[in-house]
């Protein structure tokens, strides 16, 4: 794929990217932007904030010279509107008006969704946090190239309040779990969409870094009993960036073979980019 040219659309306003960056060492985007070079390192890869502003591509770049768009997760709420989210999602329209593959991770999906006429609430479930737990595959899922070689039931990095409430038209649901849908696919318009409820490209410390950004909502909310099991789950985490194959901490978060290889763990982007943005490239050439 030497030819293929994605854009990343960070979902986030310019507070979190820096506060992402102060913990991580880089923003969503970035961070969306270095796993997909690490799935292939000859890929071009641009990055675009949509919320704070309207998105400017490259000079002489528009959305049709992409092979692929992907979207990174976003700790705003649909629901909530204003600025940041009506950008965003007029942007995706714009997306799939150009007809480019998408892809997207959490928030890109819910704005996905609303996009294309369904529907994004608060989770009256409450949030999931961590790791999503069996999430499984849909006889349609099973079918679909997205989750060619993934378990059929599986865990994820994720973390979110919202749901998918309705699905816009002709949507196939991929995955559930206990939370609701976690993965789908449709076109709309001239494009493409596949998407996923949590975080494929989430490394252990990612998670780890957001456990520790919500701090006390976390808390509060009855996700951890208290700032030291909190410190210490950011802890464990960490420990298994560190150390992925760490077989009691596996164990202890109860971590399947998706969770135990950055292969599996990566696996729906892989697909995507073999089967959406490959042809789309081999085009152009």
């Amino acid at each position: 794929m030497s030819a293929a040219r994605i854009l990343v659309i960070d979902g986030n306003v310019a507070e979190i990217r820096a506060r992402l960056i102060a913990a991580l060492g880089y923003d969503s985007g970035n961070g969306y932007a270095r796993v997909l070079r690490r799935i292939d390192a000859a890929l071009q890869v641009d990055i675009v904030t949509a919320a704070d502003a309207d998105p400017h591509l490259p000079p002489g770049a528009g959305l049709e010279h992409y092979d692929g768009v992907t979207m990174t997760g976003s700790a705003l709420n649909i629901y909530n509107g204003g600025a940041p989210v009506t950008r965003q999602i007029e942007f995706v329209r714009a997306v799939f008006a150009a007809g480019v593959p998408f892809f997207g991770s959490c928030w890109g999906l819910q704005v996905a969704v609303t996009a294309a006429g369904g529907e994004v609430r608060a989770n009256p479930r409450g949030r999931e946090f961590g790791f999503a737990r069996r999430i499984l595959q849909t006889i349609a899922g099973r079918e679909h190239a997205m989750f060619a070689g993934k378990p059929t039931v599986f865990e994820a990095p994720t973390v979110h309040r919202d749901e998918i409430a309705a699905l816009p038209a002709g949507a196939q649901v991929l995955a559930v779990n206990e939370f609701g849908v976690q993965a789908a696919s449709f076109k709309h318009g001239r494009g493409t969409f596949w998407g996923v409820q949590y975080h494929p490209e989430y490394d252990f410390v990612d998670i780890a870094a957001t456990a520790e950004r919500y701090g006390e909502t976390l808390v509060g909310e009855g996700v951890f009993r208290d700032s030291a099991a909190l410190a210490a789950f950011a802890a464990e985490l960490r420990a298994l960036h560190t150390h992925p194959h760490d077989a009691p901490l596996l164990w202890k978060h109860g971590l399947g073979p998706a969770m135990r290889g950055e292969a599996l763990r990566l696996l729906e982007i892989r697909n995507w980019l073999e089967g959406e943005v490959r042809p789309r490239a081999q085009l152009r050439i």
